[in-house]
């Protein structure tokens, strides 16, 4: 049986082995940004799995960015080695590997998620200043974050592109830019988030201009054989906030500049929006971005079944399946995926007895 979820999908000069993607899921688990063996058996567990893209969690341009202390970081060449480490394996398994650059905006400098996960005032241990592009927190009570000088957005531009230049020096092959989920960029899309006055605020191309220099900056860095992918919030899911609209205008401005793919989550910005979650609640945003825009997308999103999956691209409403939880509970949801669709499934050497008529994966 052919499966849309088990054909390869290539992307500029890199393909994936199969439409499988771990959707970047932070494990909290860093110290000093570096990664370590959880975040080497997390992801690595993943890859064995089958997945044919496994994305390392938001990694942080700036110590700033984190969203907590404990998030990964990329601000320092010596942040090189332990990711290599990981690539080196992830490859070994056949996926293709992928990193996630991120900064956290006002919604940084919190408590670890099982500690309860409040903000931490600057001054207070594991604390620091928040940023954002206007002084306004994400919710009341919450510390004001600084809002950023024109020269303070010019140097964390300069953060992303060295970043990305030490990604690509820890092999990664897909960078992605992370524009969702209420943090830095997406604030500053957001007229909700952005009361700026100047070139970086008001109208939809001021709002946009930081993240187009971004794209700029990081695609710049990068050879033209590696793709690029951006993760947006659809929508704020509020009136008057970002809309489905603005981002499909969104990746017409931004695939000219070297984004491959639109990886479409939604939400994060407005802490009461009324968000209709449910089995594959943004796979919609996805197959419109896709239809108007032209451009490949990514689903995401409550996505937890084989069929499921494999509907939504034979559909034509997404090109990839970004998997987060599901893979949390199951690891190797890809090659259940397979032996569900009919599809062969391939595992392990040391897993074939596991799966009767698998055969041997490839290394990458």
């Amino acid at each position: 049986m052919s499966s849309s979820l088990f054909s390869p999908l290539p992307i500029r000069g890199v393909t994936l082995p199969n439409r499988i993607a771990v959707s970047p899921m932070c494990e909290y688990s860093a110290v000093d940004g570096f990664a370590n063996d959880w975040h080497l058996v997390h992801l690595g567990s993943r890859a064995s799995g089958g997945a044919g893209l496994v994305m390392v969690e938001a990694t942080a341009v700036e110590p700033a960015g984190r969203i907590t202390f404990g998030d990964l970081g990329l601000w320092s060449d010596a942040h090189i080695e332990p990711l290599r480490r990981i690539v080196t394996f992830l490859k070994s398994q056949g996926a293709v590997p992928a990193i996630q650059l991120a900064h956290a905006g006002r919604k940084a400098s919190c408590e670890l998620p099982w500690n309860g996960g409040l903000p931490i005032a600057p001054g207070q241990p594991n604390g620091w200043q928040v940023v954002a592009p206007s002084a306004i927190p994400f919710r009341d009570g919450d510390p004001v974050p600084h809002s950023l000088t024109t020269a303070e957005i010019e140097a964390l531009i300069t953060a992303f592109a060295s970043a990305t230049r030490r990604a690509l020096a820890a092999g990664f092959e897909v960078i992605e830019i992370h524009g969702a989920h209420g943090y830095l960029i997406n604030e500053f899309l957001s007229p909700i988030a952005n009361l700026r006055q100047d070139e970086y605020g008001g109208s939809f191309d001021n709002r946009t201009r930081f993240l187009r220099e971004i794209t700029q900056a990081v695609r710049a860095e990068m050879p033209d054989h590696l793709p690029l992918f951006l993760r947006i919030s659809a929508t704020d899911w509020v009136e008057g906030g970002w809309t489905i609209e603005d981002s499909v205008q969104l990746a017409r401005h931004v695939q000219p500049l070297g984004v491959d793919l639109i990886d479409t989550s939604s939400g994060g910005n407005a802490l009461h929006a009324k968000i209709p979650v449910g089995p594959g609640y943004q796979v919609p945003l996805a197959a419109q971005i896709r239809r108007d825009a032209k451009i490949l997308t990514g689903a995401v999103g409550m996505i937890t079944e084989p069929q499921q999956a494999e509907d939504i691209l034979q559909s034509g409403q997404a090109d990839l399946i970004l998997i987060a939880r599901e893979l949390l509970r199951d690891p190797y949801f890809p090659m259940r995926a397979a032996q569900s669709l009919g599809v062969p499934v391939e595992a392990p050497n040391q897993y074939l007895r596991a799966w009767p008529g698998s055969t041997a994966r490839s290394a990458k």
